[in-house]
């Protein structure tokens, strides 16, 4: 997605929104997909954790004006995976392993009355994505294809904070999933296993397609247990 982007860049200038008259729908449709290709690219570690970039070459990467490019910032920098410096530029923010393991402590405990309140609340046809997002998880394992993975997980934590209706859970949530995603993305060649995390994920959506309140809260804790085992051992040499 992002090399595509960046390739249209080349043969045209980014649209500036502050230039042209536009509606603030528009406006806010190119944020989300700045902030959609931004987050990407720094998930699977295109921008390095620790180096620097500017607002200029965003938009070049992404094709897409200074106002929406800013906006995604913003959005980026309260997930802590942009540091703004002021008058220096940007960071794409380092990896911070003792952050990483607090942000599980808070991640199991919100992320468990999300995903039970999903398969409470869910529609029938949420169900039908979570069914879905369960066989595309199997799908991208078989291939081993983690950018796959990656996106499908990130479709699969939006449906589940939209299916939970809890806006206090949702907001505290937003702030960890994207640091969570690069940290995997890092380290999940060393020491996690991408069918076994795969499976686990399937795991949680099934029991969240088919309304297994219980079900879905165990099988959130044996996906956080795994994460939290494989960051020890990636990280730390804790094999416990």
């Amino acid at each position: 997605m992002i090399g595509k982007t960046a390739s249209r860049a080349k043969a045209a200038p980014a649209q500036d929104t502050e230039d042209i008259p536009e509606a603030a729908g528009q406006r806010g449709k190119l944020t989300d997909l700045a902030y959609d290709q931004i987050e990407e690219a720094i998930v699977t570690l295109q921008l390095q954790p620790g180096s620097s970039i500017s607002e200029l070459q965003l938009s070049e990467l992404t094709g897409i004006g200074r106002t929406p490019i800013r906006e995604a910032i913003q959005r980026l920098a309260r997930e802590h995976l942009i540091i703004v410096l002021p008058q220096r530029g940007l960071l794409i923010s380092p990896i911070d392993v003792a952050k990483q393991l607090r942000l599980l402590e808070t991640r199991r405990e919100v992320e468990r009355l999300i995903c039970r309140n999903a398969a409470r609340r869910a529609t029938q046809e949420q169900r039908e994505h979570f069914k879905r997002l369960a066989s595309e998880f199997a799908h991208s394992a078989r291939g081993g294809d983690d950018v796959a993975f990656v996106r499908a997980d990130r479709e699969f934590n939006e449906l589940c904070l939209v299916a939970a209706r809890n806006e206090f859970a949702e907001g505290a949530m937003r702030l960890m999933h994207g640091l969570s995603r690069r940290f995997w993305y890092l380290h999940y060649k060393e020491a996690a296993d991408l069918p076994m995390m795969a499976k686990l994920h399937a795991a949680v959506a099934a029991a969240i397609a088919r309304g297994d309140v219980d079900g879905a809260g165990q099988a959130l804790d044996a996906l956080l247990d795994n994460i939290e085992d494989f960051t020890r051992a990636t990280v730390l040499g804790d094999r416990r």
